[in-house]
């Protein structure tokens, strides 16, 4: 005998394409993160009299770096 249930399933509430949004959130964040290095690399690298002429100090070049990569 062949048993057929109408009872809707538990994931059809579920939302598709969760494990997609999840990795492409990531795969957003790494860039970010990724970019942030990069500057705050760059930036380090920097003399004094160099970040002068662009209006930085040592002191703000993580927030700078921050900024720049859409972290902050």
């Amino acid at each position: 005998m062949t048993y057929v249930s109408e009872a809707p399933r538990a994931e059809a509430g579920l939302r598709t394409g969760w494990f997609t949004d999840m990795v492409k959130g990531y795969s957003a964040r790494v860039a970010q993160y990724r970019a942030y290095r990069k500057t705050l690399e760059e930036l380090r690298c920097m003399t004094e009299a160099e970040l002068a002429d662009i209006g930085l100090s040592r002191l703000v070049i993580k927030d700078v770096a921050k900024q720049a990569a859409g972290l902050a």
